[in-house]
């Protein structure tokens, strides 16, 4: 066989492969563009809906706390927001249909307050025809309560003013910590060390307790839609958990949009007063691996996203500032 047969015979097995492999690239390329998309949307309604937090609520009455992060906050504003924010970033301002959908995959927002946090999720309500349907719907305040071994116990807030209930003497305490500290003799309240360590673990507890009470209750009702994807808790890590309950803010939850052979999970934490941090790109620069933030605006072509510049190193990536932006 000549030489030129055995090139077309070559090409011919080849030929399928990489027509599959070209595929398979596009459809990775177009799949990360949509999943940058919905970060970019689900960040930018969180971000607004903590802005709203603020929004015409009357301040005057926690001043006597004499705590910056004692603040009143407008939840409902909040959550007004971050949907009209989120349905308009999705295309879908206007469609109705579009926008219950959408809340199938939405099993939670959480607003954090100072003393305690409140979550709107879906739940079976009668409207005012009497007909029973499925929205969300805000559930009562939850505090950041503790109790210790001793039979003590504590509601915690945002900084170290707490209430707590002295079992011994059955006396309740209430302040910051430095100043009640020598009238009790509750242990937790005179090691400032020990007692940061619990009112942080106590409001993540409490809040994640919560969180897959309501993920839990979202299946049942997700499957009702004909929605199959399971929801299950996320993993956040205790970096995120720090810089989410060092002040008020607003979390939400997306999970199962399907997104061509994979579905989309995400989670949006933002503070009203907190600066959020920027999305880290992983990208190929001439061959190399750099990562970058996403205000950079960047046009090497993206690998994969990352949370923080750590996880962008640990994985292999260089920085690359926006200072080098040509």
């Amino acid at each position: 066989m000549k030489m030129i047969n055995w090139a077309i015979v070559g090409i011919l097995i080849l030929l399928p492969f990489y027509v599959i492999n070209r595929i398979d690239t596009e459809t990775q390329r177009r799949m990360l563009v949509t999943e940058l998309r919905y970060d970019a949307a689900l960040d930018t309604a969180v971000d607004d809906a903590a802005r709203a937090l603020l929004n015409n609520a009357n301040q005057r009455q926690e001043a006597r706390y004499e705590s910056a992060k004692r603040v009143r906050v407008n939840k409902e504003e909040a959550v007004d927001t971050f949907y009209r924010t989120l349905y308009m970033n999705f295309g879908i301002a206007e469609d109705s249909i579009a926008q219950g959908v959408l809340n199938r995959y939405i099993p939670a927002l959480i607003v954090i307050g100072y003393d305690g946090f409140w979550v709107n999720a879906e739940e079976e309500v009668t409207n005012a025809a009497g007909e029973t349907e499925i929205r969300p719907v805000w559930g009562p305040k939850k505090p950041y309560a503790y109790a210790d071994t001793q039979g003590n116990s504590f509601s915690f807030t945002l900084d170290d003013y707490v209430m707590a209930y002295e079992a011994s003497s059955r006396i309740w305490r209430e302040g910051f910590r430095p100043e009640i500290q020598s009238a009790t003799a509750i242990p937790l309240l005179r090691d400032a060390e020990l007692f940061e360590q619990v009112r942080r673990s106590a409001i993540v507890n409490a809040i994640e307790n919560e969180l897959a009470f309501r993920i839990n209750r979202h299946n049942q009702y997700a499957s009702r839609y004909g929605v199959s994807y399971t929801f299950t808790l996320p993993t956040i890590s205790a970096e995120e958990w720090n810089n989410t309950i060092n002040d008020i803010g607003v979390m939400a939850f997306v999970q199962g949009i399907p997104m061509g052979s994979k579905t989309y999970n995400n989670y949006a934490l933002g503070g009203s007063r907190v600066l959020k941090k920027p999305i880290i790109i992983g990208a190929v620069k001439d061959g190399r691996k750099v990562y970058y933030r996403s205000i950079c605006n960047y046009p090497y072509p993206v690998e994969e996203t990352f949370a923080s510049e750590k996880a962008a190193a640990q994985k292999g990536y260089m920085p690359l500032n926006c200072s080098n932006n040509p």
